[in-house]
């Protein structure tokens, strides 16, 4: 989806430099011919981002006759307006972050000012580095055949792409989902940000409000602040990252607010004008109205589904404009031939989600597997700083469904590591089955709680109980010894005060 009018502040990647040249020139050759179509495909993937690549690529090497078709670019929304994009922003951010923090750890550098020129620059650089695993050239070797243009079913068991017919024996919908703004008297006129614009920035607004504190709003706000932007942070409920766990959000809160984020909760944003100067955005906030002047909006307040001109009602594959694509827990539509995967069709819209729930589409839909998503133990992470990490329950969710659990947290002010890194707001909290070792979920607050989660998602996966991960050696000093800490704080929880006075006896007729 298109934002509104973006100003001469914005950019598309269009190749208007070497950077963006050498993207498109990756994932969408200007110089591009469509194959000829074979006479019927093993399997047609409508998409190319995440699952649509995965599910395209698997087939192909395993032997299959597959064709991808993508309106866009290959990559979708992780290489081109996603992940890669905004994690090198927050890693710039971190940098001016870290330089502005020297003095606490004994170096007296002068904090440079950013410059946001090249810190877009070098993201571009890097999203192009990274197109090259996505790239037309490496999926053709892989031996997929490649169709650019929109894509829809005809109800003929094939899919008609600008007057070009693949037949299939099975497809995938794999199309992704798009930013949408909230219906906002003005906004469209006054022109606004989405991540489908924003990293196209080449100048930075020195004023920017950014609309929804969800993990990405979080994100995107803390980066532009410790950038050097005046940020406003608005949201409709009561709190930043409603479906994370509480202590969690509260610290990051904290975090945000420390990076002269201005946080406006239970606020309602009435109207936008454009004014002399920037938008003036007129909000209902929890003390009254309110007005604030920026010279940029960034809309970070839900996605959509990309079903629209698809044909599906053609090809009898039931979907809405809310929820996408239905389908059941082996990834297979309401047409027994078509599967979907990702964004479109999944509620957890994560790029590694895709990734896995494409591999279950290959499984089933090309050797008769039975394999489901609801099998998938799921990881995510926010990226903010501290980061946000999360696997299986909560304590909320298990609360809801009636299932009893013992916690053990380790705070990281506990831990050596975090203290020498002067890291140590967060906490490690690991849930159990009630009497049992067996990880039901945990949640993790660090700097690094993306890298520290997999621990926990592979002992989850293949049943390790958390006493035994205290027999597993952590380096030291390292903040992964809280998961270390952790295990053990667990086993000593199971010396209940009746063992330990049969072991004092034993011990004591061995003196």
């Amino acid at each position: 989806m298109e934002s509104g009018n973006l100003g001469a502040t914005h950019a598309s990647a269009n190749g208007d430099d070497v950077h963006d040249s050498n993207l498109l020139a990756s994932v969408r050759p200007t110089d591009w011919s469509q194959p000829r179509p074979s006479s019927r495909y093993n399997l047609v993937v409508i998409g190319a981002g995440t699952a649509g690549l995965v599910c395209a690529a698997g087939a192909a090497i395993l032997g299959a006759k597959v064709a991808l078709v993508e309106r866009h670019r290959l990559g979708g929304d992780c290489l081109n307006t996603g992940c890669v994009p905004s994690k090198a922003l927050i890693r710039a951010a971190r940098a001016a972050h870290a330089a502005i923090e020297a003095r606490r750890f004994g170096i007296d550098a002068a904090a440079g000012r950013p410059d946001f020129g090249r810190v877009m620059e070098r993201l571009r650089e890097v999203r192009a580095e990274i197109g090259h695993h996505d790239s037309v050239k490496r999926f053709r070797e892989f031996g997929v055949e490649i169709f650019f243009g929109p894509a829809r079913f005809d109800g003929a068991g094939s899919v008609d792409v600008a007057g070009t017919k693949l037949r299939y024996r099975k497809a995938v919908i794999a199309t992704g989902a798009r930013a949408v703004a909230p219906p906002i008297a003005g906004l469209a006129d006054a022109g606004y940000l989405t991540n489908e614009s924003v990293f196209e920035l080449r100048s930075m607004p020195s004023r920017l409000m950014v609309i929804g504190a969800g993990p990405v709003g979080c994100e995107l706000a803390q980066a532009f602040a410790r950038l050097g932007a005046e940020v406003t942070l608005v949201e409709v409920l009561p709190r930043p990252l409603p479906n994370e766990d509480r202590e969690a959000a509260a610290i990051v809160t904290r975090s945000l607010e420390e990076d002269g984020v201005r946080i406006r909760l239970d606020t309602t944003i009435l109207s936008v004008e454009t004014v002399e100067g920037g938008k003036r955005v007129h909000m209902r906030t929890r003390a009254g109205n309110e007005t604030v002047t920026v010279d940029e909006i960034l809309v970070s307040a839900g996605r959509a589904p990309n079903v629209e001109e698809l044909g599906l009602d053609a090809v009898g594959v039931d979907h809405d404009h809310q929820r996408g694509v239905r389908v059941n827990d082996r990834m297979q539509t309401s047409n027994p031939r078509i599967y979907a995967a990702g964004d479109v069709a999944q509620r957890h819209k994560f790029t590694h989600t895709a990734d896995a729930a494409a591999r279950i589409v290959l499984r089933n839909a090309l050797f008769f597997g039975r394999k489901k998503l609801s099998a998938l133990t799921v990881p995510w992470c926010i990226y903010t700083s501290p980061e946000i990490a999360h696997v299986g329950l909560s304590e909320h969710e298990a609360t809801g469904r009636g299932i009893a659990l013992d916690t053990i947290r380790i705070d990281l002010a506990e831990v050596d590591r975090s203290l020498i890194d002067g890291a140590a707001r967060g906490f490690v909290k690991i849930h159990v089955k009630q009497g049992s070792g067996r990880i039901l979920g945990a949640t993790i607050v660090s700097e690094q709680a993306g890298n520290l989660i997999s621990e926990i998602t592979l002992a989850m996966v293949h049943g390790i109980g958390l006493g035994r991960i205290s027999s597993v050696i952590h380096p030291y000093p390292t903040v992964a010894d809280a998961i270390r800490m952790a295990a053990d704080a667990y086993n000593r929880r199971r010396l209940s005060p009746r063992i330990h006075r049969l072991l004092a006896a034993w011990f004591g007729r061995r003196r």
